[in-house]
């Protein structure tokens, strides 16, 4: 317990709680407040001690220093001024809040009526005013020993001779979740299966360096609580887009009591790996919901500056989809932000981020601008100057769909890949023309800022959808489990369940299954761009049709590590897709390809698109009735003047989404003359037995709804 109530001023940065060998210093942000109160509570958080006003303030910020003030102490804010929702004001002193700047929580949260500003059930609505004490209810903050700053310079880093970063186009992303990644994972010990040690593990890393991964993404781990609805029909905030603290990782994953340092010591085992680790982040929103939700942080400071409110400020703008929309505009929310960022490069050397719905942190009042603060902030930063940034480029708020339009220096989630891929090969649709501008990095969205083909980050599957295996098994979602009445989830999957709907006990529904599924990876690795596998599409994993998987924790969306025949045997193919890509620069041009660069060797253009006959495609063969073949070569020596790259190997990759087989001629003027191996053939379930030596004077058969890749042996 503190002896003395009386606070020095101090100072007003860094936002938050730093310590000092002669105290803590605290420094909160609320620019409408009229009064700020720090509470001390006893070590477990359950006894309110002292309540310290801090009375000075610069900046809009409200600061104090605690004397003999230890790591360790545990706090809250309880702030004064308006409460007039109709102004756009909510504060409630009786409402014990978070520090948004807290490096640790204290306690465990309890969804209680006590915790809202205002009184649940009364007529008034959100316009009445509770006065219950929210703290024995709530998450308090703990004050932890700040650390000395330290830049991060990424894994494998030589300090003596600075490197580039490794170029987006030359990683391989795995895109999972915490727990689900080792919850099921006999590999890893029982008390660490499913926490940020299981990420550590040595087993699970050896999976992800056998796979050649090189960046496991992770969903949120930023401190976040369950929806009050969930709890109720005892479900959870599985993937965790809640978020309430952004320098802190949530506890629920560690296995000791520093779960923040538990993760640090997990990120520098995958760096020792020379596994690269990037965050899904949500700067968008928080978890407070909307107008009718609780005040736990953030309303309670300053609703005005933390959050967009509509014309009539009593209401939330709501371009998340979840309630309410963070002020990233605001100069101190961005500064949040941005911080926060820092922390997570600076202390745990993580590599990259992913940001959620990142449209709405690229929105100015007037709309969506590729030259918005946000980006300019982070731009020139220095401590964020080699971080990875992946935006998922869109919102549900008005023009928010803004994919090809990010800076430069972005990746962006292709979801137009996506989409023309699983049509591609789920349905008869005439898509050829499109699907070639997928697999070569799709420049009709990305060329015309000079971005190169590395920002289009593809994917077939991600957290949210269906899964790989799911997507050929399934035409329609099955989200009962959810609670909503399958009323929840994207309606429009691109799927194909090719005669039975689910699980089938039918050998060639199952080997049909699995070869589309072949054919969806080969289509991923094959593209030019930035590959992105969801974390157990290699092991065959199904949800059993729930395409919105947000709130089930359990063995639905934990992957199987059980050793299976068919899980076992896309694995192998899957590895060898990623090992082929890795060994195939022509798979990874750093400029897009349209044909004008010709071969030194042949006189053949660096790409040339081919029809049946190996004929340059006509208008006709690109909207063939029901044609679904088309044959791509590229050679590896036909490179720029201005690039000084070694000549690489040449590939054929034929494409045959229709259900024929197809005898495709080798000997062509239009193909280059010499012997072609067959490295990969998406009919053949086991990779290791898909290699033949195929001659020049052979015509090549592909079987239907397959791909074959052929390399030009010289």
């Amino acid at each position: 317990m503190i002896q003395s109530t009386a606070l020095h001023p101090g100072r007003h940065w860094p936002l938050g709680a730093t310590t000092y060998a002669r105290g803590v210093n605290f420094a909160v942000f609320s620019a409408h407040a009229t009064r700020v109160e720090l509470c001390l509570f006893d070590d477990d958080g359950q006894r309110e001690l002292q309540r310290v006003e801090l009375v000075a303030k610069s900046d809009d910020v409200w600061h104090g220093f605690l004397a003999d003030a230890k790591p360790g102490l545990v706090y809250g804010y309880r702030v004064h001024g308006p409460y007039d929702p109709t102004t756009g004001h909510r504060f409630n002193p009786n409402k014990l809040l978070l520090d948004p700047y807290a490096r640790s929580w204290q306690g465990e949260y309890t969804w209680h009526d006590a915790n809202f500003g205002y009184i649940r059930g009364h007529a008034d609505k959100d316009l009445s005013f509770d006065t219950r004490d929210s703290a024995p209810y709530v998450l308090k903050s703990r004050v932890v020993e700040t650390p000395r700053k330290t830049m991060h310079l990424g894994p494998g880093h030589k300090s003596s001779i600075p490197e580039p970063r490794e170029p987006l186009s030359e990683l391989v992303i795995y895109e999972g979740h915490v727990k689900g990644l080792t919850a099921s994972f006999s590999g890893v010990s029982a008390a660490n299966r499913g926490t940020y040690r299981g990420l550590s593990s040595k087993n699970f890393i050896s999976h992800l360096q056998t796979m050649g991964v090189s960046a496991l993404e992770l969903l949120p781990v930023h401190g976040f609580v369950d929806d009050e609805f969930l709890v109720e029909k005892e479900l959870v905030n599985y993937w965790g887009y809640q978020s309430l603290g952004f320098f802190l990782a949530e506890s629920r994953y560690a296995s000791s009591a520093n779960a923040t340092l538990e993760l640090k010591e997990a990120i520098a085992k995958l760096h020792k790996a020379n596994i690269k680790v990037f965050l899904d982040v949500v700067y968008n929103h928080t978890g407070e919901g909307n107008e009718m939700g609780p005040t736990l942080c953030y309303r309670g400071l300053d609703n005005m500056s933390y959050y967009r409110l509509a014309r009539n400020p009593r209401f939330y703008v709501n371009d998340s989809g979840t309630g309410n929309t963070l002020a990233a505009e605001h100069p101190r929310v961005m500064q949040m932000i941005i911080d926060s960022l820092r922390l997570w490069v600076n202390e745990l050397s993580v590599d990259g981020f992913r940001f959620d719905l990142a449209s709405i942190l690229g929105r100015e009042s007037y709309g969506f601008d590729r030259r918005a603060g946000f980006f300019d902030a982070i731009a020139q930063d220095p401590d964020l100057a080699d971080t990875y940034l992946i935006a998922e480029p869109w919102d549900i708020g008005p023009g928010g769909y803004q994919l090809g339009q990010y800076p430069s220096r972005w990746g962006e989630w292709n979801d137009q890949f996506r989409d023309t891929v699983r049509r591609f090969w789920n349905t008869d649709a005439d898509l050829l023309h499109e699907f070639s501008d997928r697999l070569l990095g799709s420049s009709s969205l990305f060329e015309w800022q000079r971005r190169p083909p590395a920002a289009s980050v593809n994917f077939i599957t991600a957290h949210d959808g269906f899964t790989l295996r799911d997507c050929v098994s399934y035409a329609y979602k099955h989200n009962e489990a959810n609670g909503e009445e399958n009323r929840d989830g994207h309606g429009t999957n691109h799927s194909n369940n090719h005669g039975i709907e689910g699980e089938s006990n039918d050998a060639e529904i199952i080997e049909l299954r699995l070869q589309q599924q072949r054919n969806l990876l080969c289509s991923l690795f094959l593209s030019q761009g930035t590959p992105m596998l969801l974390a157990g599409d290699e092991r065959n994993r199904t949800q059993q049709g729930n395409n919105n998987a947000y709130c089930q924790d359990n063995e639905l969306t934990w992957i199987n590590w059980h050793s299976q025949a068919q899980a076992n045997e896309l694995q192998a193919f899957t590895k060898r897709l990623i090992e082929f890509r890795k060994n195939q620069k022509v798979l990874r041009r750093p400029w897009y390809l349209h044909g004008k660069h010709l071969s030194a060797s042949t006189g053949l253009p660096d790409v040339s698109w081919l029809n049946t006959e190996a004929t340059p495609m006509s208008e006709a063969d690109w909207h063939r009735p029901g044609g679904g073949f088309v044959a791509l070569q590229m050679m590896g020596d036909a490179l720029p003047e201005s690039v000084t790259l070694e000549p690489s190997d040449s590939l054929l990759l034929l494409f045959n989404a229709g259900q024929q087989t197809m005898e495709f001629p080798l000997q062509s003027a239009h193909l280059a003359q010499g012997q072609w191996c067959v490295e990969i053939d998406s009919a053949i379930p086991a990779a290791a037995d898909s290699a033949k030596s195929v001659t020049v004077s052979d015509f090549i058969s592909i079987k239907g709804r397959s791909v074959m890749v052929l390399l030009l042996q010289t």
